[in-house]
């Protein structure tokens, strides 16, 4: 857990000491700061800190978590909203006529560097060195491998939805906010003289917890692209990408044909895995 508790220090007189610190004379002490003030502070730290740790998350969760009302949870939540520390994201909820999107907090890119999270500057640097060493292809390998692993984890969940590619879709996104990316479905219906062969659904993410990385190597939306291709057994596409500046990542699915069975899905992705594999060993 990162620390995110603020030094409580001023700065001395004459060198930005802010207003409410004695001047002129030796021996001159910064005032103390107002208790209110300073259990505010410490308060939203908690916030803060129980954000990164369950987000996405709800005002509501975040004062089960903390002992907090609820009115006084959403004042720290606005309070770090505008200092851009934290963002909301809406997911869609469960069941027909469910309501408007819920509303659930996560750590901005801002608030990642104000916690002193450097994992995106190590990420980038190591990519970049293995691709000036081994070539862009060993980048695609580690991408993949990557959401193999989570090709793995949701594979049997997908595969007990059954062949409606609307139901996987709809199991993929409950996987997918599981993990934190404040995923939701929408079915699109094609209406005559259209043939319902073009219905669809539309994946959105709301999140993505490799955002700015994905941003330097677009190779790691491919393979989560091709990742989501297999898990529900149809060619998609996708249409936005956070990472490309979008406000959400969001992938087309045709529901207008049967999926393919989890076999198929297992035998695809080992079969890339292998794919690439050779493909670098055959690298002069």
């Amino acid at each position: 857990m990162y620390s995110m508790t603020k030094p409580t220090s001023l700065p001395l007189a004459g060198h930005g000491a802010p207003a409410g610190v004695l001047r002129g004379g030796k021996g001159a002490a910064p005032a103390a700061v107002p208790p209110a003030v300073d259990g505010d502070e410490r308060t939203r730290d908690r916030v803060l800190s129980a954000v990164l740790e369950h987000g996405p998350v709800s005002a509501a969760e975040l004062g089960d978590l903390l002992g907090f009302t609820p009115a006084a949870v959403r004042r720290h939540l606005d309070h770090l909203s505008r200092s851009g520390v934290i963002e909301v994201k809406r997911v869609a909820r469960a069941g027909a006529g469910a309501g408007r999107p819920a509303r659930r907090y996560v750590l901005s890119s801002q608030g990642q560097s104000t916690l002193g999270d450097d994992y995106l500057n190590i990420a980038s640097t190591a990519l970049k060195q293995l691709e000036e060493m081994a070539g862009a292809d060993a980048v695609r390998t580690f991408a993949v491998e990557r959401f193999a692993e989570m090709e793995r984890r949701y594979a049997p969940e997908v595969e007990a939805a059954g062949t409606d590619i609307t139901a996987r879709a709809q199991a993929l996104s409950a996987a997918l906010s599981r993990d934190g990316y404040v995923a939701s479905t929408a079915s699109i219906e094609a209406k005559a003289p259209l043939p319902a062969a073009l219905s669809s659904v539309q994946l959105c993410q709301g999140h993505c917890p490799i955002q700015q990385l994905a941003a330097q190597f677009p190779v790691f939306c491919d393979a989560e692209t091709e990742t989501f291709s297999r898990l529900v057994g149809v060619d998609v596409r996708r249409l936005s990408t956070l990472a490309r500046g979008g406000h959400v990542c969001t992938t087309h699915i045709p529901t207008g044909r049967p999926a393919a069975t989890v076999a198929e899905t297992t035998r695809a992705v080992t079969d890339n895995l292998d794919e690439v594999s050779n493909h670098l060993q055959e690298r002069p």
